[in-house]
Parts: C-alpha cells; sequence; structure tokens
C-alpha cells in the first residue's frame, strides 16, 4: 500500500517540515500550530509506502499521522514535540 503526501517547508525553523496528506489543505492543521509554523512554502510530493527511506522519518508512522490527522510535522533534530506543544500552550 502506497500513499501520497505533499511536503511544506515550515519557515519557523530549518529542517521543520509538514506533510500533508492534500495538497494545499492547512485546514486539518490547528491554528495555534499552523501559526507558530510560519510561512510553508511547497517543497515536494512523495509517494510514501513501509520500505520508503526518509533521512528523518519513519514512513510508516508518516502513513499512519496521514491518515489519521490528516498531516505529519518532522521536526528538527534538535525540537522535540514536547517542547514545540508547551510554546503552543502558553
Amino acid at each position: 500500500m502506497s500513499t501520497n503526501c505533499y511536503i511544506y517547508r515550515c519557515a519557523a525553523k530549518q529542517d521543520m517540515y509538514i506533510y500533508l496528506a492534500e495538497e494545499n489543505d492547512f485546514d486539518c492543521i490547528d491554528e495555534k500550530l499552523k501559526r507558530s509554523l510560519g510561512e510553508l512554502t511547497f517543497a515536494m510530493t512523495l509517494e510514501l509506502n513501509k520500505n520508503t527511506r526518509l533521512v528523518k522519518e519513519n514512513p510508516v508512522k508518516v502513513m499512519e499521522n496521514l491518515q489519521s490527522q490528516k498531516f505529519h510535522l518532522q521536526l528538527p533534530a534538535e525540537t522535540s514535540i514536547e517542547k514545540l506543544m508547551s510554546k503552543l500552550t502558553r
């Protein structure tokens, strides 16, 4: 099974990307999270399957997130999801 996704660079941080299940479907992203990403710039379309090699992400996890929440956020190595979420709840 394969899944198409649309990848956008997030201006807020280098190496931060958001993968979307549908092209330009930014409505699936929580408004606070969307604001924290900065300007989003289209990077590429990618067909994912369990054997797709991604530099920083597990393709199965990305596909699960795309199916369940319509997006997947790739954080820079020095940023944890906990750190990002604590900034959003302030």
